[in-house]
Formats: structure tokens, sequence, C-alpha cells
């Protein structure tokens, strides 16, 4: 059974926020307008549906149409530990903390794992890192 996948409503950025996921984790991305599913509660090329695919991360999002609330989040973690090499986890790190925040950089704690946490462009905390070297 696959885990649960996040869904982002997002302030009409899901096209900008799905693209620039795919760019770094080398995801694909499908994006589908409100035009597309006949709605007509929001501009027409607004993301009524948007997806990685083919990539190390799922993901979902689309734009919010009217009085919907948008993303927002405290207290949680997009974490990635382990999730691919050291040297791509570094490259997803820096690629995220571009126009975005670093809570935490990421490095070798006294524990002896290295681990970092970023806040990216479009508000998502993540939690990257790796054992060893």
């Amino acid at each position: 059974m696959p885990g649960p996948s996040p869904y982002l409503h997002l302030p009409g950025t899901a096209r900008a926020a799905l693209t620039f996921y795919g760019d770094v984790f080398g995801c694909e991305v499908g994006l589908h307008t409100f035009a597309e599913f006949n709605r007509t509660d929001g501009p027409a090329d607004a993301i009524a549906h948007g997806y990685l695919t083919g990539g190390p991360v799922e993901l979902f999002a689309s734009d919010v149409a009217g009085d919907q609330p948008t993303f927002r989040s405290e207290g949680l973690l997009f974490s990635l530990l382990g999730a691919a090499d050291p040297a791509t986890l570094h490259r997803w790190f820096d690629a995220l903390a571009q126009d975005g925040t670093v809570v935490d950089p990421l490095e070798t704690k006294p524990w002896g794992a290295a681990d970092g946490q970023v806040v990216d462009r479009y508000g998502l905390r993540w939690l990257i890192g790796y054992e060893g070297s």
C-alpha cells in the first residue's frame, strides 16, 4: 500500500511550484487547467490538478478558487532522510534553498548523521539528511 501523498492548495502558484519541484527532483510534471476541467470558478489557465511523476517525490497541487483556504504549514516536515545518495541530497537541499530559507544547514551533526532543514520559496519545510558519508 502506498503512503500518503501531499496535495497542496496554492494561491495561484501551482504551475510554478510543481515546475520548480519537477526541476529540483527530476520529475515529470502533469498540469491540467480549470478550462480543461470545464471549471468557471477561477481563471481558465489556473491549475485544477497537477502532479509530479517518475521521480523520488510524489506531490499533487492545485490553485485555489474563490474563498478556499491556501496551504499553510506549522509543525510539518517533508522528510527526505536517506532518500538518495549524499551528493544528490545536497543538490536537492541547495536547490530548495534558492529563494527559500535555510533553517538548519545540511551538515554532519554531533551524533554522526548529516541533516538539515530548509523552507522553500513555496513554504514547504524539508528535512534532508543521511547516515555516514
